[in-house]
């Protein structure tokens, strides 16, 4: 072996007189400052009182709970507190499953998110969808369609029986829908299309559609929702109107023989373009607009 030279020379630390030394609480072997090869045992007396004096604050917070839970009896709320319990899912490779936050959508009353209230009344009987609206202090007056959306989503019933995400809609001067799913952190979600795909991801099974063969199909379509909102001439929403109709053709819904989230995307997006009336859709699309109304109810 050998000696590896000193890289930095050796300086007296002189140590501030204003510090002080802190107690050595373990028991352990040490070194003699006069005689380095003297060696002492320190005491654990001191380890014992930090044990006494840490058993005596878990007492006294044991206390607290019990004074806490007295006060919560009497004011008659529930005793549970809140349990985030997770849960190992088949349908999803064995992931482990968390519970959801709350979620908050940002919109302007003159883009409606329609799709929150098809989706509310289509899975009323697998999820529920529990929208709470509140008006920023940039909107003086939301309008009054606004106004009717929210009455129409307060007449849908929430049962507690089944799944449930809370959705807290809050009217703005915002240029995009969007929706912030963490609440640790503001990652928005934009567009009301993106929306519709995060809340079919954490919906009904019935309505996820990674491991569907029309997987792609149905992001597609969703696509063609986002750019029918932002079509701004006549002849522009004439070519989406044809596109669709070609994805539709002879199918009963844009999934295939069941309703999915692409047909309740395309059925928000027309709900939300009022200059799309019947008579600028094809025959196929009228009778595939009156399935869906069975089930959006918009």
């Amino acid at each position: 072996m050998y000696e590896l030279k000193t890289l930095l020379p050796q300086f007296d630390i002189t140590v501030p007189k204003c510090m002080y030394e802190m107690k050595n609480l373990n028991t352990a072997i040490v070194g003699d400052k006069t005689n380095p090869k003297k060696v002492t045992e320190v005491s654990c007396d001191d380890a014992q009182t930090v044990v006494k004096r840490q058993e005596k604050v878990m007492l006294q917070l044991e206390e607290l709970k019990k004074q806490l839970a007295g006060i919560r009896s009497t004011l008659g709320l529930c005793q549970k507190g809140s349990q985030a319990t997770s849960y190992i899912s088949s349908n999803n490779g064995g992931l482990r499953e968390e519970p959801l936050h709350d979620v908050v959508i940002n919109g302007h009353p003159n883009f409606i998110p329609y799709a929150l209230l098809a989706m509310k009344n289509a899975w009323k009987d697998l999820f529920t969808i529990d929208v709470k609206t509140f008006t920023h202090s940039t909107m003086s007056d939301i309008g009054k369609e606004a106004k009717a959306f929210e009455e129409a989503l307060k007449r849908v019933k929430v049962d507690p029986s089944k799944p449930k995400v809370n959705v807290t809609l809050i009217w703005k001067n915002c240029e995009h829908t969007e929706m912030i799913s963490s609440p640790t952190m503001y990652v928005p979600i934009y567009g009301e299309v993106n929306i519709i795909r995060y809340l079919g991801r954490v919906g009904p099974a019935e309505y996820r559609y990674e491991d569907s063969p029309l997987c792609n199909e149905i992001d597609a379509v969703l696509d063609i929702c986002y750019q029918l909102l932002r079509c701004n001439t006549p002849k522009a929403r004439a070519n989406i109107i044809r596109i669709l109709n070609n994805r539709l053709q002879k199918q009963q819904y844009f999934g295939g023989d069941k309703m999915s989230i692409a047909d309740i995307g395309v059925h928000s997006s027309l709900r939300r373009m009022p200059a799309i009336a019947d008579k600028d859709l094809t025959p196929a699309l009228l009778e595939w607009r009156k399935r869906a109304a069975k089930f959006t109810l918009i």
